[in-house]
């Protein structure tokens, strides 16, 4: 049997022109990470929010995203794309068991689903993630933002700032965890 640390990972990593055409040609397995802050009750009372360039130039809000490797374990994932968008401190309690709250499906065509993605068919599992450290923006991100719940619900909600279906996904999330 062969050790998890004997894998290469840097092999998981495609060249841009190899991602492309995976892209064209087959759902890509990704995880979604709604990262929340609870009190002391366990109840959620703020959501973080990623601000990035769009893919189109636009600047958007988003939740923490990105595919998952290979040989990568989806708790592994999450841990990997919490640490890159919110930094190494941010000390996230990721979920005992790998199910999802919903699964949002990305395609490149507009209208097929609530969720679009003009790069790719994606298949994207998706978390509620409580956030117990300190966060701040990493990589590409400008800012994270932590929204009081009413702030979300509000007429001018921050969800709107969301393209892609991505509000409807922490939509989702809300009522999952019953403040919704």
């Amino acid at each position: 049997m062969t050790s998890r640390t004997a894998v290469d990972s840097e092999g998981s990593w495609f060249e841009p022109e190899h991602i492309a055409e995976l892209r064209r040609r087959l759902p890509i397995p990704y995880v979604d990470v709604v990262p929340v802050r609870t009190d002391v009750d366990g109840s959620v009372v703020e959501v973080g929010l990623l601000l990035r360039a769009s893919g189109a130039g636009r600047i958007v809000r988003t939740i923490v995203s990105g595919r998952v490797l290979v040989h990568e374990t989806l708790r592994e994932a999450i841990a990997r794309h919490v640490e890159k968008d919110m930094g190494p401190m941010a000390m996230p309690r990721i979920p005992v068991s790998p199910v999802p709250f919903t699964v949002a499906e990305y395609f490149p065509t507009p209208g097929v689903s609530p969720f679009h993605d003009p790069r790719q068919h994606a298949l994207s599992l998706a978390y509620v993630v409580p956030i117990d450290g300190e966060t701040a923006p990493q990589e590409d991100a400008l800012e994270l933002t932590w929204f009081e719940i009413d702030e979300l619900l509000a007429e001018t909600s921050p969800l709107h700032e969301m393209d892609g279906g991505r509000d409807l996904l922490v939509r989702r999330a809300l009522a999952h965890v019953g403040v919704l």
